[in-house]
Order: C-alpha cells, then sequence, then structure tokens
C-alpha cells in the first residue's frame, strides 16, 4: 500500500474538513492521511556498535575469499594446478576492488535514470565522488545507519567473492589473460546489475513516507518485493551459472572422464571449508546492517543449515556409495550455507534446517547422477552447490520467511508509527501471502537466471575473440603452474 504523497497534503485536509459531518471513520482516515504527509524522517545518526558490526563482517567476507575459497577450490584440483587457482582467486581480488571502487558501487547502490533505472545504477558514485567520512548509509531501521564508507567495504567484498566463486567451474584450463579481463567484464555487466536489481532502494524512511517514489527508485527484483537476505540470486545463482556458462564454453578438461583427476590436498579443502563457514557468519549476519536480533538469528541459521546439509550429504552419499567421504561432508556444509543465505534472516531455525537437509540432498544428487548424465565439466561443483543451492534457497524462502512456519514475516513500512510528526523505528509486520510471495521469488530467480546467462554468454564471447578462453593441450597437460605462471606450489 502507497502512503499519500506529501505534496497532496491539503488534499487531505480539506477532504477531513468535509467529512467531518460524514463519519467518524471518515474523519479518522482523513486526519491519518495529514499526519502521514506531515511526517518527517527522523535525522540519520550513525551507530557506532552498527558500524563496528559491519566493519568485522567486512573482514570476515573478506577472508572467504582469500585464504578459504582459494584452499577450499585449491585442494580440490591437482597438484599441477594448485598455485594456479591461488594466483586467480587472489589476483580477482584486486582486480574487482579497483573497478568497484571506480565505478562498481556506482552502479549497483545509486539510483539510475530513464527506462535503465530499475536494471543498473548511475554515476552519482564514480570514484566514490561525494562519499566521505562523515556521509552515511542507512540501514534496515528508520533513523539508524552507518558509515557509507563501511558500507561500501561490505559490499566490495560480496562483489569480489561471487566473481572467484565462478572461476572454479572451469579452473585447470582457462588462460589467466582470459580470468583476469572475466574479473573485469564479468562484474561490469552482470554482478553490478544484478546486485542494483535486487538490493538497491533509497532506505526505510522513503520507503515509509514516499513509499511509490521509493520504489520506482529502487531495483527491479526490489520493485517485485524479492526476498535475498545476503545473496541466495546476487551471488549464488549468478556465479553458479556464469560457472557453468564458461565450463560449456571452455570446453572439458582433457582426459575427463577418461583419466582419474582426484582432488590433490582433501586436508587444505577442509581447511577452506571451515575458513568459509566462520566467514559465512560476517556474510548473512553482518548483512543485517546493525548489530540486532536479526544478526543474531542470521548467525543461528547460519549454524543450524550448515550443520543440516553436511549431514544430509554425507548420508546420503554413505547410502548411494557406500562411505562417506570428507569431500562429500565439505560439500554438503558449503551446500548448506548457500542455501540458507537469502533466508538467513527472514527464517526461524527450524525452517533453517529444512532448508539445509533439503539442499544437501538435492545438491548431492547434481553434482553426481545429472552432473554425470549430461557429462558437462563443471570442475569444482560450482553449478551443482551454488547455483542448485541458491534456487532452493531462493525458493524456501518464500515459504520459510511465513510467520505460520516460524519465520519473521516482511517489515510494512508504509504502516511505522509517527509520533510527534516524525517517523519512528516501530514498523510492524505486514501481512504475508505465502503463495504470492513463493511467486515473486520464482520471478526473481528468472529475472536473475536470465540476465546472468545472456550476460555470461556475452563476456566469454568477448574474451573469446580479443584473447582466447583456453590455453593450448601442452600447457595444459604440463600445468597451468608451470605453463602459465612459471613455479610450483610444492617444490619437493
Amino acid at each position: 500500500m502507497a502512503l499519500v504523497d506529501p505534496s497532496l497534503a491539503q488534499e487531505a485536509a480539506t477532504a477531513a474538513t468535509d467529512a467531518a459531518a460524514a463519519a467518524p471513520e471518515a474523519v479518522a482516515e482523513a486526519a491519518a492521511a495529514v499526519a502521514t504527509t506531515a511526517a518527517k524522517a527522523p535525522e540519520l545518526v550513525i551507530s557506532k556498535a552498527d558500524d563496528t558490526w559491519v566493519l568485522v563482517s567486512t573482514i570476515l567476507v573478506f577472508m572467504m575469499s582469500v585464504p578459504a575459497l582459494a584452499l577450499f577450490y585449491g585442494g580440490m584440483v591437482r597438484t599441477k594446478n594448485m598455485l594456479s587457482v591461488l594466483t586467480q582467486v587472489l589476483a580477482i581480488q584486486c582486480v574487482v576492488m579497483i573497478i568497484w571502487f571506480i565505478y562498481g558501487y556506482s552502479l549497483a547502490f545509486t539510483a539510475g535514470s530513464g527506462a535503465s533505472a530499475p536494471f543498473v545504477g548511475g554515476f552519482d558514485r564514480l570514484f566514490l565522488s561525494g562519499v566521505d567520512v562523515s556521509t552515511a548509509a542507512a540501514t534496515f531501521t528508520p533513523g539508524v545507519a552507518i558509515h557509507e564508507l563501511t558500507f561500501i567495504c561490505f559490499q566490495m567484498t560480496f562483489a569480489t567473492l561471487t566473481t572467484a566463486l565462478a572461476i572454479g567451474a572451469f579452473a585447470e584450463r582457462m588462460k589467466f589473460t582470459a580470468v583476469l579481463a572475466f574479473a573485469v567484464l564479468w562484474p561490469t555487466l552482470v554482478y553490478f546489475p544484478v546486485a542494483h536489481m535486487v538490493w538497491s532502494n533509497p532506505g526505510p524512511a522513503d520507503l515509509a513516507l514516499n513509499n511509490e517514489a521509493a520504489l520506482a527508485a529502487s531495483g527491479f527484483g526490489f520493485q517485485m518485493g524479492a526476498l535475498d537476505f545476503a545473496g541466495g540470486t546476487v551471488v549464488h545463482i549468478n556465479a553458479g551459472l556464469a560457472g557453468l556458462i564458461g565450463a560449456l564454453l571452455v570446453g572439458r578438461r582433457i582426459g575427463y572422464g577418461k583419466e582419474p583427476m582426484p582432488p590433490h590436498s582433501l586436508t587444505l579443502t577442509m581447511v577452506g571449508a571451515a575458513l568459509l563457514w566462520v566467514g559465512w557468519f560476517g556474510f548473512n549476519a553482518g548483512s543485517a546492517l546493525e548489530a540486532s536480533g536479526t544478526a543474531s538469528l542470521a548467525m543461528l541459521n547460519t549454524f543450524i543449515a550448515t550443520a543440516g546439509a553436511g549431514l544430509a550429504w554425507l548420508l546420503v552419499e554413505w547410502l548411494f556409495k557406500g562411505k562417506p567421504s570428507l569431500l562429500g561432508l565439505a560439500s554438503g556444509v558449503v551446500a548448506g550455507l548457500v542455501a540458507v543465505t537469502p533466508a538467513a534472516g527472514f527464517a526461524g531455525p527450524a525452517g533453517a534446517l529444512i532448508l539445509g537437509l533439503v539442499a544437501g540432498a538435492v545438491c548431492f544428487f547434481f553434482c553426481t547422477a545429472v552432473k554425470s548424465a549430461l557429462g558437462y565439466d563443471d570442475t569444482l561443483d560450482v553449478f551443482g552447490v551454488h547455483a542448485i543451492g541458491g534456487i532452493l534457497g531462493a525458493i524456501g524462502t518464500g515459504i520459510v520467511a511465513a510467520p505460520i512456519y516460524g519465520g519473521t514475516g516482511v517489515t510494512d513500512y508504509t504502516k511505522c508509527e509517527i509520533v510527534n510528526g516524525v517517523l519512528t523505528a516501530n514498523c510492524p509486520i505486514g501481512e504475508y501471502d505465502l503463495a504470492a510471495q513463493v511467486l515473486i521469488q520464482l520471478k526473481n530467480i528468472a529475472l536473475t537466471g536470465g540476465w546472468t546467462i545472456v550476460g555470461s554468454v556475452i563476456v566469454f564471447l568477448i574474451i573469446s575473440v580479443i584473447i582466447g578462453l583456453r590455453v593450448s593441450t601442452e600447457k595444459e597437460r604440463e600445468g597451468l603452474d608451470i605453463s602459465e605462471h612459471g613455479e610450483r606450489a610444492y617444490n619437493m
């Protein structure tokens, strides 16, 4: 429901006078309209506690890339390609951070213009123009803020991690120059627009006081009402589909399906998975943007769903393959982390557990039976874990967020309390239509998936024409450590 526009205050007051003789209910409604239109947004106050929590969360999310993802991926490739994976992940961090500073943040989190506004931001924050140590970024509570610089750093780590996630699908065979080009082109054409569509909005005060205008200035997915607490669509479906497109266009590794290609160090993969789990608390609980009960709920759900998924994968693998493996357990843990991400701040613990159990079993099926049947070479199961886990989580969020299933529901900012003409932080939970929300979630998945597939195909085709995607047969057989970087991960 949209609130009355402030410009219509006088008309509302007139309506109140005319209706005075009609019915007490009409008087009350008109008076409420006058109060609403006259209300002011509370002054943004930067909370040191919230700012500190998001700063700490930023460090945790950065750790998810280096060293966590680098070790998790690196341990699963062959010895001759270990150093190449470490180098690619670390280099991607450097590249994406620079383009985030130059234009990425602006494209993702400022209001666009014209017909493209719902799909990509503008250039108001080019080179972080207008940002200094005093500028504030709104949280989810009217009047409460953190430093904009803190928010910029936090969201930057999401962009770097998502880009690095995708490369696991085509590891062990892509040119390093192609990886660097991917790190520039893919976030520009895919990640920044998707982040804008799902997350960009003017903040709770504007949503409360000028709802229709605020929604018009928001991303398309946000306008629809899509729920994605920490990146089920923005990060995981995005990266998983991009990885699959890359794996299909680059082609299978030499000897795939004919030669054994076991992980060279499950020890390092275990270390990486454990560090990912630790870092994910910043990813999920940090996305509350406040040191609040929502952050605590997201943290608990990140424990519960992940444990459920790890056990589900382990037990299903044990049942069908005869033995429970460390690789399976670690993969299940990551699948649970992925699935709970969009629901972390919306689900109750029971809903999070169900999400985890389902994700562990279904992702196992996609990473084994489906992958084997279709024959694609997704080196590190980026599609099977991240895209499938993200889809399950995004759909499941629409279900487990429902209050009848222990979820939090969704705040209705159009009904925030107004005291002495000032909007307060007392904003109620709105009515929840489960079927309608699931449909919205499906639409947002389709929006993200369509944009990612088309954008990723364009990116890989550009790289293919200008640079070429794949190393030569000789270099691939030798290993990318020596052929691309002139050094080895291990000298023994």
